[in-house]
């Protein structure tokens, strides 16, 4: 510690603490830290989380309550034969269903049985008109924006009113398929029961009605449809016969038992041409075997007369074998039996030749008939080709004739059927539970409202409790300072209230009440200076800005260490300002700047403290450079003279952001003080105040939290703000 006025000035630059690169106040990161940020701003928290329901309570007391009155119908196709359409029931086709049930057509029908074009629940138009309409219509008309003229439209015009209204009924109305059937549920909102009832009846009763005139729609279309077809087919038939009848007349084709007379022609023919030929064959034969071309055989075929002839004239040339063998050939029976083999063979020869004469005649017959046959079976098959061929095309007509004769009468037969059915007398559609009025409304849900707004409360109070968590940039405890900064906190002074203080001043409550929690922090100060290596004798307070505590501090720092039996002085720095002055005093005393002036000798300004013997030099009168007479060599020497005289010697400086006289009455101490305001000095503020001072060669040796909210202090979970423990608060009462 420097003795001397040149000491101070020689002094080497103050190495400044190394402050943490992590946020302070780390701890509040954790789970408990942020607990513990609940409980400080718990009545943030709880106004948030009963404001919010409140708000949504009376809301909902202004919302008109709503009743949905549900009803079912089933959809299934009839069991008869459908004509027009016969389609299975998919989830396709109910939930098509559903959309028609909903359909802006149900909802107009609806809206026509109900009336509802009278309630002003679905017609906005009947509603008294709000409060910004009302703004808007007094703005136009005191602005003259209004129409004089309202101008008629020509030809047709859109009703706005009915267009909205059937939009509100059709919104209230829905309709929606129930899984795994063909059940259809059916739902009408609306502000009365009854009208939720009605509502969702008439829509059921509406759609089974409108499936009802469908299907007769659709079968009188399809017996339309039927009978065009027929005329239709009728003037196909018609056109097709004539067209045959034609072509028959024309080429000569027959209808009919007539139809097949070339066939039977050709195969007559055919039979007389194979007996022809085998008569012809058989003439051959013959003839051969008369002209002896093909042996015995053939010969015993030939005419019996000459086979007669033929075995006589055998037997006579075996008897002249036998005679001539028997009496020579000169024998006269041998010669008779010669003359008459002879004559034999003449007659033989003569009826051959009559015989083979008459079958060559029978052979040329035969011939010329097989030839006369083959030229009519060829003539016959030529006329049955020419005829086959002209019978395509018309085969071709009789095929479309008898097809279109075919589908006329399927045709027919289907017209027939629709018009005795009676499947269209059963609706695709009915009703199995109709709607009944609700009991209980079904907008707005209280309970699950007010279960989500006071849940959205409690979110939203969390939430605000977290950003101004995050925004607050004030200081909350000791371990946030000595973290920020890198010095000690000597103590977390606390705020005295006024129901504490009773009828004593603040800078005599340390005094008078020396048991209480103030009176202790402040004994902890005094204990962290007398405690230090190199006890500073001369001490500066300041502050970062003005309503800090620091003059208190001062005041009641000087008391304690001065009843502790310390000597001690206390001198007013804070020109602008003089708060440290005996309160005996009236108006401005002199003090410091007049000692510095010259004016006076130091000693005789001294006053003496009532309550504990402290000595006090006031500030003194204003004026002159005040920074010039604390750069003085007679605020050194003044130092100097009390730094030798008093065992402890407070200066109690400007606030260090606000006056310039604060950085050089620190540098002249030997220690400075820094007074911090719980919850007020902002961070920005006192690393620069820190930094201004460490510029001047100011030695701050540690902080001092001040203004400190014990009940919050406790609630934060701070690890210093155990001296706060309701076991102790019996001695703030002193």
């Amino acid at each position: 510690m420097p003795d001397s006025p040149t000491d101070l000035r020689s002094e080497a630059p103050v190495a400044r603490p190394s402050r943490p690169d992590g946020p302070p106040g780390a701890w509040q990161d954790s789970l408990p830290g942020f607990l513990a940020v609940i409980r400080q701003r718990r009545w943030t928290l709880l106004a948030t989380s009963l404001l919010v329901p409140l708000c949504a309570g009376l809301i909902l007391q202004q919302v008109t309550p709503l009743y949905t009155a549900t009803g079912e119908l089933i959809y299934q196709a009839s069991d008869y034969q459908n004509a027009a359409r016969q389609e299975p029931i998919t989830e396709a086709v109910m939930a098509s269903q559903a959309e028609v049930l909903q359909s802006l057509r149900i909802a107009q029908r609806v809206a026509e049985r109900g009336n509802l074009f009278a309630d002003s629940i679905f017609n906005a138009s009947l509603r008294p008109p709000g409060p910004l309409h009302r703004a808007w219509a007094t703005l136009t008309a005191l602005l003259g924006l209004e129409d004089d003229e309202a101008v008629t439209p020509v030809g047709p015009s859109r009703n706005r009113s009915i267009e909205l209204t059937l939009l509100a009924v059709q919104a209230a109305l829905h309709a929606a398929p129930v899984k795994f059937s063909h059940v259809l549920q059916v739902t009408f909102t609306a502000g009365d029961p009854i009208v939720a009832a009605n509502g969702a009846n008439n829509a059921m009763d509406a759609y089974i009605k409108g499936l009802y005139a469908d299907r007769h729609r659709k079968v009188d279309e399809v017996k339309r449809q039927f009978e065009d077809q027929a005329r239709t087919l009728r003037e196909t038939v018609r056109q097709a016969e004539e067209k045959i009848a034609q072509y028959r007349a024309s080429h000569a084709l027959s209808q009919g038992i007539h139809a097949g007379t070339d066939t039977e022609q050709i195969t007559r023919l055919l039979e007389a041409l194979d007996t022809a030929r085998a008569e012809l064959a058989g003439a051959d034969g013959k003839l051969d075997a008369a002209r002896g071309q093909r042996g015995a055989a053939a010969q015993a075929a030939v005419a019996p007369s000459v086979v007669q002839l033929r075995a006589q004239q055998e037997r006579l040339a075996a008897e002249l074998q036998a005679v001539q063998g028997r009496l020579g050939s000169a024998h006269p029976e041998v010669q008779g039996l010669n003359r008459q083999l002879a004559e034999g063979q003449r007659a033989v020869a003569a009826e051959t030749a009559r015989v083979v004469a008459s079958i060559e005649a029978d052979q040329h017959a035969a011939a010329e008939r097989v030839r006369s046959l083959e030229a009519a079976l060829q003539d016959t098959e030529t006329a049955a080709e020419r005829a086959a061929r002209e019978q395509i095309p018309l085969n071709a007509m009789n095929r479309d004739l008898e097809a279109a004769r075919t589908q006329l009468q399927s045709v027919l037969d289907r017209t027939q059927q629709v018009a005795h059915q009676t499947w269209i007398e059963f609706p695709e559609a009915h009703e199995i539970s109709q709607a009944i009025p609700p009991e209980r409304p079904s907008a707005p849900k209280t309970i699950p409202i007010l279960a989500a707004a006071s849940a959205a409360g409690v979110f939203i109070g969390l939430l605000l409790v977290y950003i101004l968590h995050l925004t607050d940039d004030t200081i909350h405890s000791g371990d946030e300072l000595r973290a920020m900064t890198g010095l000690p906190c000597y103590a977390a002074i606390p705020q005295v209230g006024r129901r504490a203080l009773g009828h004593l001043a603040i800078d005599e409550y340390a005094t008078r009440r020396p048991l209480t929690a103030f009176a202790e922090h402040i004994r902890s100060v005094r204990a962290a200076l007398s405690l230090s290596a190199d006890r500073p004798v001369v001490v500066a307070v300041t502050a970062a800005r003005p309503a800090e505590g620091k003059s208190l501090l001062t005041v009641s720092l000087g008391r304690s260490a001065q009843l502790s039996g310390e000597r001690v002085l206390a001198v007013g720095c804070d020109v602008r300002q003089p708060v440290l002055q005996l309160a005996s005093a009236r108006g401005p005393v002199a003090g410091l700047l007049d000692i510095l002036r010259g004016t006076i000798d130091w000693q005789s300004v001294v006053q003496n403290d009532p309550l504990t013997g402290m000595h006090v030099i006031p500030a003194g009168k204003p004026g002159g450079d005040v920074a010039g007479f604390f750069l003085s060599e007679d605020m050194r020497r003044l130092l100097a003279d009390v730094r030798a005289r008093y065992d402890l010697v407070l200066l109690d400086a400007p606030p260090v952001e606000v006056v310039t006289d604060a950085r050089i009455v620190a540098a002249l101490a030997d220690a400075t003080l820094m007074c911090v305001r719980w919850r007020w000095t902002c961070r920005a503020e006192l690393h620069h105040a820190l930094d201004v001072l460490y510029d001047s060669r100011a030695r701050v040796i540690g902080t001092v939290l001040t203004r400190v909210d014990p009940r919050a202090h406790l609630r934060s979970g701070s690890p210093d703000a155990g001296m706060y423990h309701r076991r102790y608060r019996a001695h703030d009462r002193g």
